[in-house]
């Protein structure tokens, strides 16, 4: 069975939905879920995986057809052939038949781009080659540095008002804080920014005009590392010896910007979930007997920033989980299915503390070259928050929290918290919750002694034995004569040849 074989049939008869409540809500041709329509994916994906095995037909919108790789090994294989599949979405059979609309929902995530992520053979290795090497010369000592200062930056933004919403006041903010650094704006990292990227991702009516202001920044900051190469990614990607124009420049600092901000907000947002509303995970991470990195990749398995990617598409007839699939077949890579897969997860409340493979950041010629930049965000950003306020509390009920759900990711709208209000810290000084130490006075030689204040008096002590050098003799104090030397001193004396 193969999804192309349950496409409408063109025959003009109206596809009549049913009506709400009825079991076949959420079914398109054929019995096919719609996955757009589905009100717990989760849920969905087991069903699937119950019924079809590692590899499930389903719709998209418009009643697409589309593959789901659920299983942990098939999505791992389909990444990982490039000779079998591929991310080119211009061989999708669907898209050539006129199925999949210029505006579809989906197409920002499918249509085909002259990006690394979407290229193959030489193009890729000179567009990729040279993505991973402006990333790869990072000083992640002097990165966690950086993540700390901005964490002290945002956090002196509401350390005195004693609430905050995690999301939009912390996790929104210190990715694109940490990655202006890195790419070369720091002075173009504001709210605005912020706003404009969330909404690009969100797709709402006004993403066209925030993906513009990005795009305008972007175009700024490649036009003056063309005129003035710097060390950060930007100026790496002008002078790679590969070669790429200003588009090229300009549209793989959109996609590493772009990425590694939405991926380290949801990731940031879903740990601390944990950390505010299960007792003994936060125990563990209190207690030492787990760290801010281990449970980062705890969250990884358990809710991956993204829940699939868009897509990949077969190059040839193939077999893949029990399924034939045919050439120009699209399929998604199912991170959060198959990190659930029984075959490697039989039990999902085991701890998988120092594992990390899962899915999150896929796998093969296309995995995520930036992974090492959002965990360092997340494990030093979190660090140092619950440094900072170490009486975080949730502010509502665990059940009140709400979620924005799609086909591709699932993450929190907001998380508020409460502690004890505290002062600002300068964003130099390492995150902590005690109170800034009042500074000493500069004093260096040559000037005089700063004042110290007064001691109180020291209560009297017992008189101490005195140390006497046996090579000069100890004078007593305002006498000018020597002490009369015991045996011992003597001895000394004599044996030294005095």
């Amino acid at each position: 069975m193969t999804p192309e074989s349950h496409s409408p049939t063109g025959t003009g008869e109206p596809l009549l939905e049913p009506p709400p409540g009825c079991p076949a809500h959420g079914l398109g041709p054929g019995g096919l879920h719609r996955l757009h329509e589905a009100e717990d994916l989760e849920e969905l994906y087991e069903k699937l995986r119950e019924q079809h095995g590692p590899v499930a037909p389903a719709l998209l919108h418009d009643d697409v057809p589309m593959w789901v790789v659920l299983g942990h090994a098939e999505n791992l294989h389909m990444v990982s052939t490039p000779s079998q599949f591929c991310r080119d979405s211009r061989i999708w059979t669907p898209l050539n038949e006129g199925m999949v609309k210029p505006d579809h929902p989906l197409m920002p995530h499918i249509a085909w781009q002259p990006i690394c992520s979407h290229a193959e053979g030489d193009e890729h290795k000179r567009l990729r080659g040279a993505v991973t090497s402006a990333m790869s010369d990072l000083d992640y000592r002097e990165l966690r540095r950086h993540i700390k200062r901005y964490t002290q930056r945002v956090v002196n933004r509401f350390c005195e008002e004693g609430r905050a919403d995690l999301v939009s006041q912390f996790a929104e903010h210190l990715p694109m804080g940490v990655m202006c650094h890195l790419l070369g704006m720091p002075e173009e990292y504001n709210d605005r920014l912020v706003e404009a990227a969330r909404d690009t991702l969100k797709g709402t009516e006004t993403a066209i005009a925030s993906h513009a202001y990005v795009m305008e920044a972007l175009g700024r900051l490649t036009a003056t590392r063309r005129a003035d190469p710097a060390d950060d990614i930007a100026g790496r990607l002008v002078t790679h010896p590969a070669g790429l124009t200003d588009d090229e420049v300009r549209e793989h600092l959109r996609v590493v910007l772009l990425a590694a901000y939405e991926a380290t907000v949801n990731l940031i947002g879903n740990v601390m979930r944990v950390v505010l509303t299960d007792p003994g995970f936060r125990a563990q991470l209190s207690g030492g007997q787990m760290t801010v990195p281990q449970a980062v990749e705890q969250s990884l398995w358990d809710e991956p920033p993204f829940s699939t990617v868009f897509a990949y598409f077969a190059k040839q007839e193939t077999e893949l989980g029990g399924q034939r699939i045919r050439a120009g077949d699209g399929l998604l890579l199912g991170i959060a299915p198959g990190n659930v897969d029984p075959r490697i997860r039989p039990d999902l409340d085991a701890s998988m503390m120092g594992n990390r493979a899962h899915l999150a950041f896929g796998g093969g010629p296309h995995e995520c070259p930036g992974q090492d930049i959002g965990r360092a965000i997340a494990d030093a950003g979190i660090d140092a928050l619950l440094m900072r306020l170490p009486d975080l509390q949730l502010d509502c009920d665990e059940d009140d929290l709400r979620w924005r759900s799609s086909i591709a990711s699932r993450h929190l709208v907001e998380l508020p918290v409460r502690f004890e209000p505290r002062a600002q810290q300068d964003i130099m000084q390492q995150p902590s919750h005690a109170p800034t130490p009042e500074r000493h006075a500069p004093w260096h030689v040559g000037l005089p002694k700063p004042e110290r204040r007064a001691q109180p008096p020291l209560p009297a002590q017992p008189p101490q034995p005195v140390s006497v050098t046996a090579a000069e003799p100890q004078q007593a104090p305002g006498a000018g004569q020597p002490r009369p030397r015991g045996a011992w001193q003597r001895f000394l004396l004599w044996w030294r040849g005095y």
